[in-house]
């Protein structure tokens, strides 16, 4: 389960938001890191029964610092609001696509897919999906992803069709997204529920074969 500790404790840090709160609160932070952490040691050995890929990670792999990077920010808060972990078998490196779980008072959510890869990387992946329709549809458009699941089209996209495809592609809506992401809203009163982890691994099974083809898009 997530730590009943956990979300109180991000929604006084968003309220708080300065490093004298998190100094004089900072028993309160490790418990909850350390909590996640355990978390996300479990979601690996679990993860790692449908996709093997990942087995070898470690929590800190995975799991992301508090601290904001503020340096070039103009908004000057000092600490991320949220837990996150990124699964992937570069953990939270960002290459390829992943498992990530997101943690934050009023914005849980869970996704599967590759977020802005890089040019080289997107242009691999298009030509998978030109050359491979049938079995990306098979992929994002079943009926369980489709109930599940926000849809895939809801991401940033190019508004002409990419450089070497025509506007008659019958693929040219997936070819137009900058990323490839597939992703589940929580309530907060979900989170905290006992079955929580057990749905969130249930979706993360599920968004498997996307996770594999866009890899596989990479690497070949």
């Amino acid at each position: 389960m997530i730590p009943a500790t956990l979300l109180p404790f991000l929604t006084d840090l968003r309220d708080h938001n300065q490093k004298e709160w998190m100094d004089e609160n900072r028993k309160r932070y490790e418990s909850n890191k350390s909590s996640f952490e355990l978390l996300v040691e479990k979601l690996i050995a679990e993860i790692a029964r449908f996709d093997n890929s990942i087995s070898e990670l470690k929590p800190k792999q995975c799991t992301f610092r508090i601290n904001r990077d503020i340096r070039f920010s103009k908004n000057k808060s000092p600490y991320k609001t949220n837990f996150a972990a990124y699964f992937n078998p570069n953990g939270k490196q960002n290459s390829g696509a992943g498992y990530y779980l997101h943690i934050e008072p009023g914005n849980c959510f869970l996704a599967g897919g590759i977020w802005m890869p890089e040019s080289s990387e997107l242009s691999k992946i298009r030509q998978e999906i030109d050359y491979n329709l049938n079995e990306w549809l098979h992929i994002v458009e079943n009926k369980n992803i489709l109930k599940s699941f926000e849809s895939i089209h809801e991401n940033e996209k190019t508004v002409r069709p990419p450089k070497g495809y025509l506007p008659d592609n019958p693929a040219i809506e997936y070819l137009k997204l900058k990323s490839i992401i597939l992703q589940k809203k929580f309530s907060d009163i979900e989170v905290q529920q006992p079955a929580f982890i057990k749905d969130v691994l249930k979706h993360f099974k599920m968004l498997t074969p996307l996770i594999t083809f866009v890899n596989r898009s990479i690497e070949g």
